[in-house]
């Protein structure tokens, strides 16, 4: 009896250990793969990764522009230009920027946190290197996860030295000059990042 009794005990930890590796595999496959399939519209189908399919997609297909910015966004996108202007910080603003272009990082995961996200409005030197991300924060914003995303920017930005500034509705243009303003003064009192080696 005890024998049997020890064989069930051993196939029932044998099934659950089989169990239990099959699901961490399924974990791991779908990794960070990007979309999940269940995110996907229904009615989108999955275009093949060969550059000759998706050029036959998209020559079949109708597209229109779209604004890069709304309105609000619009008007921090020029009120930034006008602050670099009147506070002679030789640079330019960029619109839209994909953290993974301005950032890296030697651990993989938390490149691949970043790599994705974007930021509103991008201050760049003359030789390129982002100075002051600026993020508007419009009516709403904080729905959803955007909240936790904004975090991570924010994180990530900050631990490269580049400044992160909120704009919200309220803010005027002097508003986004000062905080421009402040931004530069604490990044030039600021010793100079430590550089990843590639």
């Amino acid at each position: 009896m005890t024998d049997i009794l020890s064989i069930v005990v051993a196939l029932i930890a044998f099934v659950g250990v089989i169990a239990s590796w099959e699901l961490l595999g399924k974990k791991r496959r779908r990794g960070f793969r990007g979309v999940r399939r269940s995110r996907l519209r229904p009615e989108v189908a999955v275009v093949p990764f060969s550059s000759s399919n998706q050029l036959e997609t998209v020559m079949k297909a109708t597209f229109e522009a779209r604004p890069l910015m709304s309105r609000s966004e619009a008007s921090v996108f020029f009120a930034t230009e006008r602050a670099l202007a009147r506070l002679d910080i030789k640079g330019r603003v960029m619109a839209q920027v994909c953290l993974g272009e301005i950032l890296r990082s030697a651990n993989d995961e938390a490149f691949r946190a970043i790599n994705s996200k974007r930021v509103d409005i991008l201050v760049i030197s003359n030789n390129g290197y982002p100075l002051a991300a600026i993020e508007y924060q419009g009516e709403g914003h904080y729905q959803g996860s955007a909240y936790a995303r904004d975090a991570v920017k924010k994180a990530a930005l900050q631990s490269a030295g580049v400044a992160y500034i909120e704009a919200t509705p309220q803010h005027s243009a002097d508003d986004i000059e000062r905080d421009i303003a402040r931004a530069m003064v604490a990044r030039a009192a600021r010793p100079a990042p430590s550089r990843i080696k590639a």
